[in-house]
């Protein structure tokens, strides 16, 4: 293991969820310093466990990442970022658009939309005042696949994948860098449960995404900006 990110500090919001856990644990075992939001105490308890002797690295705030005054206060508190990570989300799918209800509509356009412009648009501009700085959005194959019976949820992800176009666009020559990452079903355990005959072997592991999105974040990825970038897997 090396320590690339020693000396970096990296917020990883929905750090403590199925993907969010497993690219926090690989920033600490790289030798970051991160800060997560979560909403349940349980599951940050369970991520300090995962971290083992990496726990002093990492710090907690229990946030809701749509809401801009909590975010900010959050963002205040843990100061300078060389890295932001979106693994805020949601999902919800299996019915034709006219049969979705608003509120769902608008559910997905909260946690997989609103969650990465604000997020941005509290933390990119330190970054671009400091001439360094790397954002991933988390989206999903969604995103450019766009299945019956996921109007909402694709429609969520499509333009979550915009907009990060659209700021990697606005940040060209400040030094940050964008990028996306999309993924198709993730072996989780909340998967599994929600599709229990389905092949898990043909499914990325969240170990395997992590390690994308820590390249991405690495100086290795310096060419890579505005880019969004598939992990479906060999069999996806």
């Amino acid at each position: 293991m090396t320590n690339r990110f020693e000396g970096k500090t990296a917020l990883i919001a929905g750090g403590t969820g199925g993907l969010g856990r497993a690219v926090t644990v690989a920033f600490l075992q790289e030798g970051a310093r991160v800060g997560v939001t979560y909403r349940a105490e349980q599951e940050l308890q369970s991520l300090q466990a995962a971290a083992g002797t990496n726990a002093s690295f990492l710090t907690g705030w229990r946030a809701d990442v749509t809401n801009e005054k909590e975010m900010a206060d959050v963002v205040q508190k843990i100061g300078s970022l060389d890295i932001l990570v979106n693994a805020v989300g949601g999902y919800a799918g299996g019915t034709a658009l006219w049969d979705t209800a608003s509120e769902t509509f608008e559910r997905m356009m909260l946690l997989n939309v609103r969650s990465g412009f604000v997020l941005a648009r509290l933390i990119v501009p330190a970054m671009v005042q400091r001439g360094a700085g790397s954002v991933v959005n988390i989206a999903s194959r969604a995103a450019v696949d766009h299945a019956a019976g996921a109007s909402a949820y694709a429609a969520s992800k499509a333009a979550a994948v915009a907009m990060m176009d659209s700021l990697a666009a606005d940040v060209l020559g400040h030094g940050v860098r964008v990028n996306t990452v999309l993924p198709s079903i993730i072996d989780t355990e909340a998967n599994r449960k929600a599709m229990p005959g389905a092949d898990f072997t043909k499914w990325p592991k969240p170990e395997e995404i992590a390690r994308v999105i820590l390249f991405l974040c690495s100086d290795d990825a310096k060419l890579i900006h505005g880019a969004s970038i598939p992990v479906y897997g060999a069999n996806g």
